[in-house]
């Protein structure tokens, strides 16, 4: 691959009543530039990755970033948008434009507000993610779905309520060592497994503590082929990626297969020329907690049905063999819908550098994994991303 990363922005993710999309757009987008050491006139195109579906009533948005910069006017600027793999939809699509030589330098954003929506609409919003004419009235929205996923995967393998407590204590554990997440708190595998007022079940065997919060946030950074970036500050290459996409309608394939996320990590795996053991770490898409367990299978890490070892083995956690999602994941990050497959970058590059937050930093990291999923395994999307030599 050609491409490198050759700086970034990432703000916190949380509830913030006094942005914008615009403003978090700008803000970013700005932060990058600075961080890459470019100046606007030296961006050659533009990547928004914006899932919106109704959250922000502000449509047709890759323009916002122009907002940045009048140096920004006229260049091509492009949204994209594949649920919640948008994110990572867009930093693939500047890949692309790089490797092709359209373009030197391409500004990826990504972006969501939600926290602004009723909650009701939040859930019909999310719901656009799945098959509407056989999902569309799924109770609880997209939790629903996934809670009805979890009571499949525990009919077939087993009670799987610890393996989930222990993914979300984890993944807790590990945010609050993540200035960005939007919830820093270790709050212990009791509290995730035991079901009370503060951790009620939401839907199927899913409690509140394996579902993924409701964030606004922003994330951006910028591109260029790897030629250019020996020349710059810092650089993260991208060594392999990957992109397989999936039936929409679950009643097409077998949904505890999470086949697609298979296909998307054997492309990017063999392309790289490498194999899962030899990753420093993972981000992967733990949207709800079933998600990153069957995601263990779907990777390779374990076989079928076997998920809960990689997590009862704590193969998973930072001092594991395989560490997943040293950030917090999703579920201690917060997950803005377009951000999430950018953040993932991001934070992915800082740790690769030796850049990450005191206490988030895996010890001698050279290879990282990074996969994003939009709807239930449906758009899968891996990366695989080293330093620059």
């Amino acid at each position: 691959m050609t491409a490198s990363i050759v700086g970034w922005a990432h703000m916190p993710f949380g509830k913030f009543d006094a942005e914008t999309v615009e403003s978090m757009v700008v803000r970013v987008a700005t932060e990058a530039m600075a961080d890459a050491g470019i100046s606007a006139s030296d961006v050659d195109e533009i990547v928004l990755g914006h899932f919106n579906a109704g959250f922000s009533p502000q449509d047709f948005t890759a323009s916002l970033v122009l907002q940045a910069d009048p140096a920004l006017r006229f260049k091509p600027a492009t949204r994209v948008e594949n649920a919640c793999a948008t994110g990572s939809a867009a930093v693939h699509q500047g890949i692309k434009s790089i490797a092709a030589g359209a373009a030197k330098i391409v500004l990826v954003v990504g972006v969501e507000q939600m926290t602004k929506t009723p909650g009701p609409e939040i859930g019909k919003n999310l719901l656009r993610a799945s098959y509407l004419p056989e999902d569309g009235e799924t109770p609880a929205g997209f939790a629903g779905v996934f809670g009805g996923i979890a009571q499949k995967y525990f009919q077939k393998y087993g009670d799987q309520s610890d393996a989930l407590a222990m993914i979300a204590a984890k993944n807790h554990a590990n945010g609050v060592h993540n200035p960005y997440a939007q919830m820093r708190k270790d709050v212990g595998f009791e509290f995730c497994r035991s079901e009370s007022e503060k951790n009620p079940f939401v839907a199927g065997p899913l409690k509140r503590t394996d579902c993924s919060l409701v964030s606004d946030g922003a994330a951006a950074l910028v591109l260029t082929d790897s030629e250019t970036a020996k020349t710059m500050g810092k650089a993260v290459n991208i060594r392999a990626t990957g992109h397989a996409q999936d039936f929409l309608p679950m009643s097409k394939r077998d949904i505890l297969e999470f086949e697609g996320c298979t296909v998307a990590w054997q492309k990017a795996l063999k392309s790289a020329g490498v194999e899962l053991g030899d990753l420093s770490f993972v981000e992967t898409h733990d949207c709800f907690t079933v998600a990153e367990l069957i995601e263990y299978e779907a990777m390779g890490l374990t076989p079928r049905g076997q998920g809960a070892r990689a997590i009862k083995e704590g193969w998973t956690q930072k001092d594991g063999k395989l560490p997943v999602n040293p950030s917090g994941g999703l579920k201690a990050k917060g997950h803005p819908i377009g951000a999430t497959g950018v953040s993932m970058h991001v934070l992915s590059a800082m740790q690769l550098l030796d850049q990450a937050p005191e206490g988030m930093q895996i010890k001698n990291a050279k290879l990282a994994g990074i996969f994003n999923m939009g709807g239930a395994a449906v758009a899968n999307y891996v990366s695989i991303l080293e330093p620059a030599k």
